[in-house]
C-alpha cells in the first residue's frame, strides 16, 4: 500500500511518487515561530544543492494546511 499525505499548494505527497530520490523529513514544533523559521530558510537557503543531489524535502509539525500555507508565504 502506498503511504499517501496532504501537503501544501493543494498537493499530495505519496511514497511511490518519490520513488528514486532522497528524502529529508525534518519535524518542528509549531509555524511562525523563531526557530522554525530559522532552520526552514536554511533547508531553503541550500534547496539547489538538494535538488542537485536529487532530493526532497519536507517539514512536518501538528498545524493544519492553512498554517503551513500562511508560513510558507512568510
Amino acid at each position: 500500500t502506498d503511504f499517501q499525505a496532504p501537503a501544501t499548494s493543494g498537493q499530495t505527497v505519496s511514497l511511490s511518487g518519490l520513488k528514486g530520490k532522497q528524502v529529508v523529513i525534518y519535524f518542528y514544533p509549531k509555524d511562525s515561530t523563531p526557530g522554525c523559521t530559522t532552520e526552514g530558510q536554511g533547508f531553503r537557503d541550500q534547496y539547489a544543492a538538494f535538488q542537485a543531489a536529487n532530493t526532497e524535502i519536507f517539514g512536518v509539525s501538528r498545524d493544519s494546511l492553512k498554517s503551513h500555507e500562511n508560513f510558507k508565504c512568510k
